[in-house]
């Protein structure tokens, strides 16, 4: 049993797909401190061949809240945001296609921001055919209060996982020995370097997979979602 465990972001890269396909399942946190510096609530899209960023306003809140507990603010300009989307992209090979599903996600009127996160996750999912089980992390009966790698072994422990896989940029946070003790082997997942057309521009990586549905056609996301080494 391969797993994978994310917080919840707002239409992620391209990477956060690629382990959520790549997993048998999938744990998103629900009960993790919001970080203004995060990506929860914002990602970045290309306009005018440069990266910038579309953000979900949210309700103020303590600094120190779950993501759970956080919700999107009451002037939340649904058309402003769908707006910058639709002059951005436009012209994009594929937005008759994507821009229709952006839509529904920003439309989303439950006002929690995990749930509202959430949706989008499994929409994006859902239109990739992607049928990994999601679960979300405050259902599972283990210590909440725990901490990082415990946390995440308990939760390895509780869903009889015997891999635990983790984007590659995680490396420096986990030791493959400490997992290895545990009846647990640590992978990490490191996407290739994807390349794509965007427009006539020079190319702007890592931007939100809004932007690789905009310029490629679902079948070949879907063959993106496999370039990855696992190590």
């Amino acid at each position: 049993m391969r797993i994978g465990i994310m917080q919840p972001y707002f239409w992620p890269y391209l990477g956060y797909f690629q382990l959520l396909r790549a997993v048998d399942k999938y744990v998103i946190y629900d009960n993790i401190e919001y970080t203004k510096k995060g990506w929860f609530n914002r990602n970045r899209y290309l306009c005018n061949g440069q990266a910038k960023y579309f953000t979900i306003p949210i309700a103020r809140a303590s600094d120190y809240s779950d993501v759970i507990n956080r919700k999107t603010a009451a002037n939340f300009d649904r058309a402003k945001i769908k707006n910058q989307i639709k002059m951005a992209y436009q012209k994009a090979p594929f937005f008759e296609n994507i821009f229709w599903l952006f839509c529904e996600c920003i439309d989303c009127q439950n006002e929690n921001l995990f749930e509202y996160i959430f949706y989008s996750v499994k929409k994006i999912a859902e239109y990739l055919d992607i049928g990994t089980e999601i679960i979300v992390s405050s259902k599972l009966e283990i210590g909440h209060e725990l901490k990082k790698n415990e946390k995440v072994l308990e939760i390895c422990h509780r869903l009889d996982a015997d891999e635990y896989l983790n984007p590659y940029g995680g490396k420096a946070l986990y030791d493959k020995e400490e997992f290895k003790k545990e009846g647990i082997q640590l992978s990490f997942l490191q996407m290739e370097n994807i390349v794509y057309q965007q427009f006539d521009n020079s190319f702007v990586e890592l931007l939100s997979i809004l932007d690789v549905l905009m310029f490629n056609s679902k079948e070949k996301v879907k063959n993106l979602l496999d370039r990855y080494t696992i190590s």
